[in-house]
């Protein structure tokens, strides 16, 4: 597989084994301080959000995450300023999730980056990928929201309860169901492309 290392591998969107012993120490690092948040939680939300910090690449200012939460690794996850995640976000991070500001995140809701190989020759090699994921600002996901591999949704947009987003959605635009397609914008008209 050449001289990068796994972890460089991954974070290059390239096949890697997620086996490797450098990535397992940095999944243990993170099941440690999800659990630790998790519990710490309850206790004190407030103080809880330091510890979620130490675990993510990037936490902005005023921003606020409820427990329980489950990630891959955490470092390759980047959160704005003023957004709010509901409870049981599930956030696998085998590429990167950024989450721009003043984004609202609503309960249940799965952000995946990880890919599989269609060819089952190379799943048997325990081979993965990931392709990162785009919340811009603003973004509002409602509850039980499934964003998948490669994603950008665009800023001011709303992803309706349920939806599973395959692929991207424009700025200012409403999108719903599985697979999620944009049904208006948030002004409430229609685009064209839709009469």
């Amino acid at each position: 597989m050449g001289s990068k290392s796994q972890r460089e591998r991954m974070e290059a969107g390239e096949l890697y084994n997620a086996n490797d012993p450098e990535l397992h120490r940095l999944t243990e690092n993170a099941r440690l301080i999800c659990g630790e948040f998790n519990e710490h939680y309850a206790e004190n939300s407030m103080a809880a959000q330091t510890i979620v910090g130490e675990l993510l690449g990037g936490f902005g200012a005023d921003s606020h995450i409820r427990a329980p939460l489950c990630v891959d690794y955490g470092i390759n996850i980047f959160v704005g300023e003023r957004t709010f995640i509901n409870f049981n976000l599930t956030a696998l991070d085998v590429a990167r999730i950024e989450i721009g500001n003043d984004c609202q995140i609503g309960p249940n809701v799965q952000l995946l980056t990880p890919t599989h190989p269609l060819d089952p020759q190379l799943r048997l090699q325990k081979l993965e990928a990931g392709e990162p994921i785009v919340l811009e600002d603003n973004v509002w996901l409602g509850g039980g929201v499934i964003v998948c591999p490669g994603v950008r949704i665009g800023e001011n947009s709303v992803i309706g309860a349920g939806a599973v987003v395959l692929h991207d959605v424009p700025p200012n635009s409403v999108a719903v169901g599985n697979p999620a397609r944009v049904i208006k914008r948030t002004d409430g008209t229609v685009p064209e492309e839709l009469d």
